[in-house]
């Protein structure tokens, strides 16, 4: 297997690069720079800069709208996208519906939903966890009752993120209580707008309203909003995971923390009088950190191998979530550390600490819930244990 990049693809890289610098507007640009939070607005706004392109859903084929991009073309699309510090997209229509519907939708489902996201004219979010119902999914108890036309849907789902501010939502629900439990789940389609839909956003220790609990009562769903079969939804679900734990096993925030933190590492001077970098025992650490990184690149790139040759996502995902989340939140770390006492700043006022520091306690706590969401990290071990090295269950 060839791990390295074609010329072909560097020089992708380089255009992609040169794009992202003229196109990116100077205000997100200089929050980029400083690694501060983007608002809602603001990632929408960069979501149509990069509609406009034909690049906003890099894995969407060209019969969908998509630019048609090779897996090697989307790493590095993705990658230079994170390492430039741009507004990251809602995941949740491009990454993860968006794709369950060329899979599994209609011709009508497709019509009627596809384009609305590509353009961002329709936000979506995910209507997975329940407030007992979160590693254990399968045991969820949200139901949609059928009532000929329509399902009447009650329930409560939690930890849905920026519910508040999006037009439909995907969720998992319970339409056949007999059997194994997970042969009696669905995939339904909601509107928002629904009435007896209510998004309550909760303030997380990052200081973002980023999760919502959300509340069904009555809701009634058409039954032309069922993806796929009826009761057959734990399939959809485990297709979607493989995309959305691909997504955050990315190592690109991983080499965004660690560009961060030696610059911060360059300009702090330890007791000795010389930047923190130069220490010896300093640069063991971001050596080692950087070796973990290049390893998971390499375990990724053993992953685009096989989707070049038409594999779907499968339980090989669940590595690359741990790994990939285990190193963003290491790395976060070290920034911290390196920071020294600015590093008890929360939010500060402008000029109490360097501009590139100001929202490094807000993003270290924010990737606190990394190892949790796309399915914790216990659980991808579990699926490792069963699904690839073949062991028996307890």
């Amino acid at each position: 297997m060839d791990l390295n990049f074609t010329p072909e693809e560097q020089a992708f890289r380089a255009r992609v690069r040169a794009w992202i610098s003229e196109a990116l507007p100077e205000d997100l640009a200089v929050k980029a720079r400083a690694s501060a939070q983007f608002t809602h607005d603001e990632l929408m706004r960069w979501h149509k800069v990069l509609a406009a392109k034909g690049w906003a859903a890099p894995a969407w084929p060209k019969s969908f709208g998509g630019p048609g991009f090779s897996a090697a073309e989307r790493f590095i699309f993705n990658e230079e996208l994170e390492l430039a510090g741009t507004p990251p997209l809602s995941p949740f229509g491009l990454v993860m519906v968006g794709p369950l519907i060329q899979r599994f939708g209609t011709n009508a489902q497709r019509e009627r939903f596809l384009p609305k996201i590509l353009s961002g004219e329709e936000v979506w979010c995910q209507g997975y966890s329940e407030p007992n119902a979160g590693s254990d999914l399968a045991s969820l108890r949200m139901s949609a009752e059928d009532r000929g036309d329509y399902f009447v849907v009650n329930g409560q789902k939690t930890w849905t993120t920026y519910a508040q501010y999006a037009d439909w939502i995907f969720c998992l629900v319970r339409t056949n209580a007999a059997g194994k439990k997970q042969s009696g789940i669905s995939f339904l389609l909601i509107d928002m707008r629904s009435k007896g839909l209510e998004a309550r956003p909760m303030l997380t220790i990052s200081h973002s309203p980023a999760f919502c609990d959300t509340f069904f009562d009555n809701v009634e769903v058409p039954k032309a909003n069922l993806l796929g079969p009826l009761d057959g939804g734990w399939t959809l679900a485990k297709a979607l995971l493989g995309h959305e734990r691909t997504l955050v096993g990315s190592p690109g925030l991983v080499r965004r923390w660690l560009r961060l933190a030696r610059e911060i590492a360059t300009e702090q001077i330890g007791d000795d009088g010389r930047p923190l970098l130069e220490d010896p025992a300093w640069a063991r650490r971001f050596a080692a950190l950087e070796m973990r990184l290049r390893a998971h690149q390499m375990t990724i790139y053993r992953a685009l191998s096989e989707q070049q040759k038409g594999r779907h996502p499968g339980p090989e995902t669940s590595i690359l979530k741990i790994v990939g989340t285990d190193l963003i939140q290491r790395a976060g770390e070290l920034c911290m550390e390196v920071m020294g006492h600015d590093a008890l700043a929360w939010l500060p006022d402008p000029g109490v600490v360097p501009d590139n520091e100001a929202w490094v306690g807000p993003s270290f706590c924010y990737d606190r819930a990394a190892t949790i969401y796309a399915g914790s990290n216990e659980i991808q071990r579990n699926i490792i244990a069963k699904h690839i090295l073949q062991l028996p269950s307890a």
